[in-house]
């Protein structure tokens, strides 16, 4: 792409700039529709609950609360870690609120939520990392709505076992911790994070009892097939049951861009190579995100 920029002494000059790829028509998506959605919908409105299908704008919130399946987010808005695809602000937190498990718990049943996913921003300025917050929360939601089945998207905790053996010890149904991206990207993609580590957190959550161990990749930020493939080998040697598999879309332009976007096709050979792997669940798909059909993953 060539754009016309008038230089200091007044001449017209022609400079090239990278063209970015455009958005493809397979990530287009459906307005929400549906009764069990409008009802949601409404309750949502009414009450003036959060949910971060909303507040992260989820192409699929129709599908998902249609579902019954809702996906929250505790420990505040405020991120310790600046992560180069993540749209939550980073700053200073504030404090620790401590009724936020019976808030919570309290908007899963008003919202009759079959399945909750429990996620949060990194809270690396407090002992705990946001570990007793995250048990809490988990203890208020199965105490008001004792059906309603759980997974929690949680942080590496820095790879400190006491704040995860606190998520062990109230054993949600599924335990989830992305991956993200792989190896060579980590440093780029996850500043604060370790690609090792995250790996670690997974298989000490496997060791320690948990049922069902999930992780996720984006894709479409610069890796090769090859990359992810390996990536995806070293989640199943770390004894992963779940995978998912999705493309990044840049929130901002003061994001990661996106360096390509992925075709159907190579997510559908990516999702054939994981099972094969011995992934119990494999959801691999432009619009798929970490919670896409969360409730099927309780196999």
């Amino acid at each position: 792409m060539l754009r016309l920029i008038l230089a200091p002494n007044g001449i017209n000059i022609m400079t090239k700039i990278a063209e970015r790829p455009k958005k493809p028509k397979w990530l287009r998506v459906k307005l929400p529709t549906g009764q069990n959605y409008k009802s949601v919908r409404k309750l949502v409105d009414n009450y003036q609950l959060h949910t971060i299908c909303e507040s992260g704008n989820c192409p699929n919130m129709g599908e998902c609360w249609g579902e019954g399946t809702a996906t929250f987010m505790i420990l505040g808005n405020t991120c310790t870690r600046s992560c180069g695809f993540c749209n939550v602000a980073t700053g200073r937190p504030e404090a620790v609120d401590w009724e936020e498990p019976e808030r919570v718990a309290r908007s899963v049943k008003l919202m009759k939520v079959k399945h909750c996913v429990l996620t949060s921003v990194d809270r690396d300025d407090i002992v705990d990392g946001g570990s007793i917050i995250w048990a809490e929360t988990v203890k208020a939601v199965r105490r008001m709505s004792p059906t309603t089945t759980m997974e929690t998207l949680i942080p590496d905790f820095k790879g400190e076992t006491v704040n995860i053996d606190r998520i062990i010890d109230v054993s949600p149904e599924v335990v989830s911790h992305n991956l993200e991206t792989v190896k060579r990207l980590t440093r780029k993609v996850r500043i604060q994070a370790q690609y090792e580590r995250s790996l670690q957190v997974l298989k000490y959550l496997k060791d320690g009892g948990i049922k069902r161990t999930k992780s996720g990749i984006m894709l479409g930020l610069g890796e090769t097939e090859e990359e992810v493939l390996e990536a995806m080998q070293d989640l199943r040697e770390h004894k992963v049951d779940i995978l998912t598999l999705g493309q990044y879309l840049q929130p901002t332009t003061g994001h990661l861009p996106v360096v390509n976007f992925i075709e159907p096709v190579v997510f559908e050979r990516l999702k054939e190579a994981g099972l094969e792997m011995g992934f119990k669940y494999v959801e691999s798909g432009p619009l798929v995100r970490s919670s896409y059909h969360a409730e099927k993953h309780l196999f």
